[in-house]
């Protein structure tokens, strides 16, 4: 097939379930009509490395291609990707399903759909009906942080609107999300073996050191911060009340930093800070 030639559309199109992922509908249709899942991809998209690729990036010709093959419109198809989604939010999307919500995921197909909403390392309640959401075998595992309930679930509104409709207050949730798991010293200094439980979410919500503690729960890095489902009313508990506090919890937060970390917290914290000051500034330019 020529790059760009209008696919042919498929005899039999299966409909897609509320908040089906992209690669998911496609798999769905690879197992209908019998053949591997890239295959599939390729016969509209040559082009196509991989599912996961597709999840993440489309263009517009792209999506016009799927629609074409799939008998929907190009729209339908960009909200089924994560085209959209915030570039600074793209860290908090996971690789394979980590969650569930057992009342919107349908459970009497084969293969069973996969819901955007199961990647979101964001979320912790489903965004189709509002329950909380289950691990990703269907468990409710107990939260340790359930008096961060309200603050949670406002962290979790800030990071949703800043990911999928690039709304923001004075900062960047997502970036605030990554400063809070750095690395902090604590006083008396722990033992060396100790040191990968202290994070700098740890000094606004204190029960964290002791749950990590008694759960020996590593935290992941800045780098891909999606924490399990049980820690992470945590982290987003941790979003809200910094951005509720304004610039001057992150300067004082780095007074729990030491060294080169130290330096690295300050410079991303000014960094963040400088931006909202520009664009309050802006913001007071236009309405002079």
């Amino acid at each position: 097939m020529i790059e760009n030639t209008p696919p042919r559309q498929l005899p039999v199109c299966l409909p897609p379930h509320s908040d089906e992922l992209l690669s998911s509908w496609i798999s769905r249709h690879a197992a209908f009509y019998a053949v591997p899942p890239l295959v599939m991809l390729r016969h509209c998209l040559p082009e196509a490395s991989a599912l996961r690729a597709t999840d993440l990036q489309l263009s517009s010709d792209q999506e016009i291609r799927l629609a074409n093959m799939f008998a929907t419109e190009p729209a339908v198809v960009r909200r089924m990707a994560f085209t959209n989604v915030a570039q600074s939010s793209r860290r908090l999307i996971a690789a394979r399903p980590t969650q569930i919500c057992t009342s919107c995921s349908p459970a009497y197909t084969e293969p069973a759909p996969i819901l955007r909403s199961q990647l979101l390392g964001w979320r912790i309640t489903c965004p189709l009906c509002g329950s909380q959401l289950l691990d990703a075998v269907g468990r409710e595992l107990p939260c340790p942080f359930r008096q961060y309930c309200a603050a949670a679930l406002h962290g979790e509104r800030l990071l949703d609107d800043e990911a999928e409709r690039d709304i923001r207050t004075w900062a960047s949730p997502s970036e605030i999300a990554r400063l809070l798991l750095m690395r902090r010293m604590t006083w008396p200094p722990p033992r060396e073996e100790n040191l990968w439980r202290f994070r700098v979410l740890g000094a606004i919500v204190p029960d964290l050191d002791h749950v990590i503690a008694e759960q020996q729960e590593n935290l992941p890095t800045p780098a891909k911060p999606i924490l399990p489902l049980q820690l992470r009313p945590a982290l987003l508990a941790g979003v809200a009340i910094v951005e509720r506090a304004g610039p001057e919890m992150l300067r004082m937060l780095r007074g729990h930093m030491m060294g080169d970390n130290r330096v690295r917290f300050t410079d991303a914290a000014e960094n963040i800070i400088a931006r909202a000051h520009r664009s309050n500034v802006s913001s007071q330019m236009h309405l002079i």
